[in-house]
């Protein structure tokens, strides 16, 4: 990495972001494992295993929502720490990751005490069943424990990679996710801990991971390092922050908020099988959305560095380059759903009905993920040059405008099988949110590059 300060608005853009794009997508990656790798072990566990995998799969919209909130503060934060750069006040660039420190330490102290308190209920409202509520809590009571790790991991592992310092934003995430795919057997099948295991091996590696984070941002390499004399709260530069992060935190909070709409809507029509589909959907989904982030998480730091410095040619070469590198991947992954779905079943389950079901209901769900390159491309740019009201405006468009209404009205048209139905109205939200998203993007980019 070198040590000069500048190297964001210099370097060739293509050379640049795959120096940054490829550690921040493989990051993404093994981020991925940290959910997934506990379903695949659970969902082995012999006779118990659908039920159980379906049992966690209810506290995803839970975790989903812990993981929203250290997006709320660092994806917020880290954007305007490098516009600052790019100006070069580097005084309020780290004074923004202070303070956005101390407020995720708040965060994830009241969420340990919901989570704690309130599990249960919130479960059992979350789509949880007589038959796995049993699992649902056994994994959570473990996994509040560590909603600190995961708080300051996630949302501190924004600023690393902010600054140009991809590779070690990796490393924070590989550090944890190895551990956890060593201690799951370890946990689950060893010790014989079942779910309870599954849920202590990732926090134990969450708290691996917080280590490495922490001990970069306070220590000599980081060019902006976390001092405590920064630390109190000061409200022009927190509300910023948390205005530009509220599209990332609508965006993934709402997961949360789909999950449970879908897992209240498939136990209606289609039962346990249906809703154990959805947590194999849910994951493939995952697959295809956190590559795209770390391509906009590698040219994040491009376009807000050169859009603080002004160099507007830089700005609109590096989201074009940005929006064609999202769409190849967007593409590949399209048709390796559509050619092999039963390969993504199997990864999750032996159960042969779940993986008929979940085949059938993959290509539904995902049918119009080709376009995903574009939306990512186009929202990652409006976080990146601090447009927080557009970038909102489209997270709240494609979730709560169009995907929630549409997934309680379609059944009602489609009644000959109501729960694909259900599945069916993720690709029409999408496809129309899609098309609204690139009609505001070109307007607003256009008027942000006449800004500068």
């Amino acid at each position: 990495m070198s040590d000069d300060k500048e190297f964001l608005g210099k370097e060739p853009l293509g050379k640049l972001l795959f120096r940054l794009a490829v550690p921040t997508v493989t990051a993404q990656l093994i981020n991925m494992l940290y959910n997934i790798v506990d379903r695949i072990y659970i969902g082995h566990m012999g006779e118990e295993g659908a039920l159980a995998l379906t049992g966690v799969g209810v506290c995803l919209p839970i975790i989903l929502i812990v993981s929203a909130f250290a997006a709320l503060v660092g994806a917020g934060g880290a954007p305007r720490a490098t516009i600052f750069m790019g100006r070069k006040e580097y005084d309020k660039a780290e004074k923004t990751l202070a303070n956005c420190f101390t407020l995720q330490i708040l965060i994830s102290l009241v969420l340990t005490a919901v989570l704690l308190i309130w599990n249960e209920d919130l479960l059992l409202a979350f789509g949880a069943s007589e038959n796995t509520i049993g699992y649902a809590t056994s994994y959570m009571n473990i996994y509040a424990i560590g909603t600190i790790f995961v708080q300051i991991t996630l949302g501190m592992n924004y600023f690393i990679t902010a600054q140009g310092f991809a590779k070690t934003g990796m490393l924070s995430v590989a550090i944890g996710a190895v551990a956890n795919i060593i201690l799951d057997p370890v946990f689950i099948f060893g010790l014989g801990m079942g779910v309870r295991g599954a849920a202590l091996a990732t926090i134990i590696s969450q708290g691996l991971s917080t280590i490495w984070v922490l001990c970069f941002l306070f220590g000599k390499k980081t060019f902006l390092r976390l001092r405590f004399s920064e630390m109190k709260l000061e409200r022009r530069i927190i509300l910023p922050a948390l205005g530009l992060g509220a599209a990332t935190f609508i965006m993934q909070a709402s997961e949360s908020i789909i999950n449970i709409c879908y897992n209240s809507s498939l136990l209606k029509y289609g039962g346990d099988i249906a809703v154990g589909a959805m947590t194999i959907l849910s994951s493939v989904m995952q697959f295809a959305m956190l590559p795209l982030q770390g391509l906009g998480q590698g040219a994040q730091p491009i376009l807000s560095y050169n859009f603080g410095a002004g160099n507007k040619g830089r700005v609109k070469s590096s989201y074009f380059l940005l929006l064609r590198v999202s769409l190849i991947y967007s593409a590949i992954l399209w048709l390796s759903v559509m050619l092999f779905p039963s390969l993504f079943a199997h990864m999750f389950t032996t159960d042969q009905a779940l993986v008929e079901f979940s085949s059938t209901a993959l290509r539904v769900y995902m049918a119009a993920s080709v376009l995903f390159g574009i939306q990512i491309a186009c929202q990652m740019t409006f976080t990146s040059l601090g447009n927080a009201r557009s970038s909102a405006t489209v997270a709240i468009m494609r979730k709560f405008v169009l995907l929630i209404p549409l997934m309680y009205a379609l059944p009602h048209i489609f009644t000959g099988n109501q729960t694909m139905a259900v599945f069916l109205a993720e690709p029409v939200a999408d496809t129309l949110a899609v098309t609204f998203t690139a009609i505001l993007f070109f307007f607003e980019f256009r008027k942000a590059l006449s800004s500068m």
